[in-house]
């Protein structure tokens, strides 16, 4: 038990740290928003970058595994989508909302740092081959389905170039698409320019969760209760229990397994709420789910910790 507490605690506390500072004004929001902006304009993307660019494509690019995690992601979404559409009597764009609350997990900023923790940097293959998907794949579901929510008789010819712009417009996306082109064509960098690299890299993670603590503060959760606690099992229970059997199902590799698993049980990211407000719909749904989701999470993920192998 201490062994757990000890992998997941140090996360947890960092993002606290984050929402203490933001909530005594330690740091003004101004402040917060620039960590923000850095963590996943520059450093992020950097982290991205560096791993798919010395990643062993063919070898980690286990098939099993994608479809391990992707299939409780995409499950979620539909659900999500439907539950707040016909459960909820949302209208169709708050439902894609609130279905892309259910797909997006924090694969970057919980899922990684914890993985790390529990079982060494060593173990992060399969996480980044989770990850390298993970923006272009959940942004290509999110994006299409609001715009064909929006379309109402508009040219479905230019669907695919709204999807597009939308999706090379996010630095995780860029970051993610120039480590493929630098695996693929074997291309190198200086070694100062690597050094840089790496200087960036090693700020992303402490920086990303401290920043996603002081904006998680701005938030509280208030209405909407009903939904807010849909999206939490959703997303802490029904997508591991779904990534776990079918993980169990393909016998993925034991490091695999359990960063699929890890991965899957982790709260929504702080991109739910991006793209909640990014098209002005359910925001006040995505931001407390997203507080309240983390919270849970630190006693749920101890959970799959200890009953992983």
């Amino acid at each position: 038990m201490q062994a757990l507490l000890d992998v997941v605690l140090p996360v947890f506390l960092v993002i606290g740290f984050g929402y203490v500072a933001g909530w005594r004004r330690l740091i003004p929001e101004s402040g917060i928003d620039g960590l923000m902006s850095f963590a996943q304009s520059f450093a992020m993307p950097c982290l991205l970058f560096r791993a798919i660019w010395t990643l062993d494509l063919g070898h980690n690019f286990d098939p099993y595994l994608l479809i391990s995690f992707y299939s409780g992601s995409v499950t979620g979404f539909v659900l999500g989508l439907l539950v707040a559409r016909f459960g909820f009597k949302r209208d169709w764009e708050d439902a894609v909302a609130i279905g892309f609350c259910c797909l997006f997990a924090n694969s970057l900023m919980l899922g990684l740092p914890i993985t790390e923790r529990a079982y060494g940097s060593d173990s992060l293959a399969a996480n980044y081959a989770i990850v390298a998907m993970h923006s272009p794949f959940c942004y290509g579901i999110g994006i299409t389905a609001m715009e064909i929510a929006r379309a109402r008789g508009s040219s479905p010819g230019q669907l695919p170039f709204k999807v597009l712009k939308a999706m090379f417009r996010n630095a995780l996306v860029i970051g993610i698409a120039l480590g493929l082109v630098f695996n693929l064509a074997g291309l190198t960098l200086p070694d100062p320019v690597t050094g840089a690299l790496d200087m960036m890299i090693r700020s992303a993670l402490p920086v990303a969760l401290f920043a996603m603590g002081g904006v998680l503060c701005r938030y509280r959760p208030e209405g909407d209760l009903r939904v807010i606690s849909f999206i939490c099992a959703v997303s802490l229970i029904l997508h591991p229990t779904i990534t776990w059997s079918l993980g169990t199902y393909f016998e993925l590799p034991r490091d695999a397994f359990r960063s699929a698993v890890i991965t899957a049980a982790v709260a929504p990211g702080i991109n739910a709420y991006v793209f909640a407000n990014m098209y002005g719909r359910a925001k006040r749904v995505a931001a407390s789910s997203l507080l309240l989701a983390t919270a849970l999470s630190l006693g749920t993920v101890w959970v799959w910790l200890a009953i992983l192998p």
